[in-house]
């Protein structure tokens, strides 16, 4: 039966939970256990699907088709233990499950209430695979006294209760804030915040505590006398250069240590950190820079292409270089020519996105990218946009445009290249979908098989005709264009089993121009980066030698 390590928050959001909760399961990991990572999130959406990048980041999507949280793609990144649907959940999940019961007469009349109801079906959540691992992380959302988050917590003060003595722990992540005035550190927000938490009847374990400064030994006993913990379990998390720098700076301030004492395991196994080693010798000692031009619609919120950014960095990694990545606003070159903003770059990437909004922009792009040969790489809507510029301005199909954009203006403009998909097979079964469901849920989600072409430049990327990559999108390129297309150059190298869903395009006469239909980010880590940010990242280096 797992042990569990409850992570939450005090003072105010964004202390890097998610981050701290990664870096806890990379090094219990490094000392020869198994782990597995969840996030509940306190709001009321379902699943962040629907939400806009700008206000929550980037979605990240699961093997089975869950949409979750950005600190999910965290987990994975450092543990290489792919997320499933069941360690994501929402209050709105959570609500809704428990509605749907009370509508099927499940509770037998009973009045529905927070406790027990909504109580129990967080704790049934949380015991989900539980015989599966050595150790469960569960970060909870928001911060300890958001009214929200009660539940959560009231669930977990039962589900501790309920376990044998010394299967679970909390571990509470504060702020130490710096007065420059007086020079100090103050410790006061930190007690504040322990003290709301025992108010609900939970204390704290082991305290992470966030500061730009170092706590001085006086801080520390402090902290550790009026929020009754150990002293050895107040730990410091500094700012860093890099989040990859998280496994060994917490095990150099002794966060591993602290979790396995207040767990009574001794003596502990000694850690193998060679794999952290490994990933900071390549990101502090680069032999060489590139520069590649993310071109987007969400450019003002780097958190939107989280994944996108850490998947280049590691792409940097596998070719001992740093990549420096500059987001341009697709819209700029809607109203200007994009050369003499692209003409320094040594590669393109173009993300994904919803909407018409940037759109010829990110075309722009790409027809810039192959006039110039600069490497690109096309992703989901960046490869829609990079098929939709080929028909245009090479196939000559002069009103070439995406289903989506005509469905936005509410009338025909485009011969639609890209069409609204309304069947595609799943598994050993045919899913349908309507232009007026809902939009919760109702893309192409998840891992999906693709068959590559052998001989093509993606086959020789992955070193094999036969891949499974995420998706999430409800736009596909038609096929009806497929033979137009490819008489000019433009080879359809990768598509679904049954041969009907383009999933990968590329320019026979171009160094490297990749687009892809999947989310090949989703699934990079610093130890083991994919291979399209890889390749790509390679041929920005030859390209830039060749300048």
């Amino acid at each position: 039966m797992a042990r569990y390590i409850f992570i939450t928050g005090g003072v105010v959001s964004s202390l890097g939970k998610g981050l701290a909760s990664a870096a806890l399961g990379a090094l219990l990991q490094a000392r020869g256990y198994t782990v597995r990572l969840r996030k509940l999130d306190p709001y009321l959406n379902v699943d962040p699907g629907t939400m806009s990048p700008f206000e929550h980041g980037e979605v990240f999507v699961t093997d089975d088709g869950a949409e979750t949280d950005l600190d999910l793609g965290h987990y994975e990144r450092f543990t290489g233990v792919a997320a499933r649907r069941t360690d994501s959940v929402s209050s709105g999940r959570i609500y809704s499950t428990v509605l749907e019961k009370e509508r099927r007469g499940d509770y037998l009349g009973k009045t529905i209430q927070v406790i027990p109801h909504v109580t129990n079906e967080i704790k049934d959540f949380l015991a989900v695979g539980e015989d599966e691992v050595d150790f469960m992380l569960c970060e909870i959302g928001g911060t300890v006294g958001d009214i929200e988050g009660l539940p959560f917590f009231e669930a977990i003060r039962q589900f501790t209760h309920e376990r044998p003595r010394g299967q679970c722990i909390l571990m509470h992540l504060t702020l130490l804030p710096y007065l420059a005035a007086s020079g100090e550190l103050k410790t006061k927000p930190t007690q504040h915040s322990v003290k709301e938490l025992q108010s609900i009847g939970l204390a704290p374990d082991v305290l992470v505590c966030r500061s730009e400064h170092p706590i001085p030994e006086r801080e520390r006993e402090k902290i550790a006398l009026f929020c009754n913990v150990r002293k050895e379990a107040v730990i410091a998390a500094y700012d860093l250069k890099s989040i990859y720098q998280a496994p060994l700076a917490y095990h150099k301030e002794g966060l591993d240590q602290a979790v396995l004492d207040a767990f009574g395991i001794s003596p502990a196994p000694k850690p193998n950190l060679s794999r952290w080693t490994d990933v900071m010798d390549r990101m502090e000692n680069p032999e060489g820079e590139v520069k590649v031009a993310v071109v987007g619609k969400y450019t003002q919120l780097e958190d939107a292409y989280k994944s996108i950014a850490e998947a280049l960095t590691h792409g940097g990694m596998a070719n001992r270089v740093r990549v420096k990545a500059e987001w341009v606003s697709s819209e700029l070159f809607e109203r200007e020519d994009p050369a003499p903003y692209l003409e320094d770059f040594d590669a393109i990437l173009v993300p994904g996105g919803f909407g018409e909004r940037g759109t010829e922009g990110m075309i722009a792009a790409a027809r810039f990218a192959r006039e110039h040969k600069v490497p690109y790489m096309g992703i989901c809507l960046g490869m829609q946009l990079a098929v939709i510029e080929a028909s245009r301005n090479v196939a000559k199909v002069e009103d070439a445009g995406s289903e989506e954009f005509d469905h936005e203006a509410g009338r025909k403009r485009f011969t639609p290249v890209v069409y609204h998909l309304r069947e595609w097979v799943q598994g050993n079964h045919v899913v349908e979908r309507k232009v007026t469901d809902d939009k919760g849920g109702t893309m192409r989600l998840g891992a999906y098989t693709a068959h590559l072409t052998p001989g093509s430049l993606v086959s020789d990327v992955y070193g094999a005709t036969r891949i499974e990559e995420r998706h999430r999108h409800r736009y596909e390129v038609d096929t009806a264009f497929r033979e137009k297309l490819e008489d000019v150059g433009l080879c359809f190298s990768g598509m679904s089993p049954d041969g009907r869903l383009p999933e990968i395009v590329e320019w026979k006469d171009h160094p490297w121009f990749i687009g892809v239909q999947f989310h090949p980010e989703l699934k990079s880590k610093p130890f083991e980066p994919h291979p399209l940010f890889a390749g790509f990242v390679k041929a920005a280096v030859e390209a830039a030698r060749l300048v």
